[in-house]
């Protein structure tokens, strides 16, 4: 088949190596956002996916929305889109440009996790897994019909990064077995159960500010959720810390009141939570460097009593 790749993020860069090294299709263009400044110097730096594309010789378009960019899209004479963290909706217009329609590849058990970061949502929420949904797209956010669902368990100590990284791999399997089924002409279609809907917005660094209140098993999920994006922080004597890495103190005994440091030693600070302990074992305070614990109580001396914000 004739494919057209409309994606963004550094997630869809498997599943565009894929389709432009497998002998049963080709892919005739590629859609992704206008490069983007960043860093300090705001350099502006094109996407990932662009730069492979590129290199394959591809024509890459850069629409700032891609609603206006119908007839170009018309041009390519694809088959299918294949839509990977694109990050635009796709108007009706857009959608009806392919014959055979436009598959999304969503990292959730859809409908599970629609929306922006359903990674760090199935981490933050202690979901014990997650996959790799491709469904056809129509005007909603994630709402179409299921093309199929491939499975994987989370581990116990996976990060958002580290199960990015794993979704990343796992999607081009998915997207393979998927386009095989839409070129029998007759693909499964199936509904997705509105009454099992959950939505996560895109996330910011507040979004990352660790409540000592609650329990210690769910901070250690939002830490493990927000790594490396958008990251953990709290309060430390009024610099923002940030936490890299954090574990539950099993079994732990009556706790201080919330954000109570119990020790500091080279094992990790120790932190009251709404129920448990939290062992920090990697942060960073403002303007700092990234340090294990031991490290940094060299540098900043804590002790028991201490309180975070």
């Amino acid at each position: 088949m004739r494919v057209l790749f409309i994606g963004t993020g550094d997630i869809g860069l498997p599943s565009l190596e894929w389709l432009l090294t497998t002998p049963k299709h080709e892919v005739v263009g590629v859609v992704t956002q206008p490069d983007k400044p960043v860093g300090r110097k705001q350099m502006l730096t094109p996407p990932q996916i662009k730069v492979r594309a590129l290199a394959a010789g591809l024509t890459v378009l850069q629409p700032l929305k891609i609603r206006h960019a119908v007839e170009e899209l018309k041009a390519f004479n694809a088959d299918v889109a294949i839509v990977v963290a694109y990050g635009q909706i796709l108007s009706r217009a857009v959608l009806d440009v392919p014959p055979l329609g436009c598959l999304n590849v969503h990292t959730s058990l859809l409908p599970r996790h629609r929306g922006a970061a359903p990674i760090q949502a199935a981490i933050r929420d202690g979901d014990a897994e997650t996959g790799v949904t491709i469904m056809f797209m129509d005007e909603g956010l994630d709402t179409g019909d299921i093309l199929l669902m491939q499975r994987m368990p989370i581990a116990a100590d996976d990060t958002g990064g580290s199960l990015h990284d794993k979704l990343a791999l796992k999607a081009p399997e998915a997207l393979e077995a998927a386009l095989d089924l839409l070129a029998t002409g007759h693909p499964p279609r199936e509904k997705q159960d509105e009454s099992k809907v959950t939505h996560v917005r895109k996330l910011t660094r507040q979004d990352g500010r660790l409540d000592w209140t609650r329990p210690a098993i769910e901070l250690d999920r939002l830490v493990r959720a927000f790594t490396p994006w958008p990251g953990t922080s709290c309060l430390l004597k009024d610099a923002q810390m940030k936490i890299h890495r954090a574990q539950v103190i099993a079994n732990a005994d009556a706790c201080p009141a919330s954000g109570t440091i119990v020790s500091a030693n080279t094992d990790g600070i120790l932190v009251s939570c709404g129920n448990g302990l939290l062992n920090l074992s990697e942060v960073q305070i403002e303007g700092g460097r990234r340090l294990s614990a031991a490290e940094f109580l060299r540098g900043h001396p804590l002790q028991a009593g201490d309180v975070l914000g």
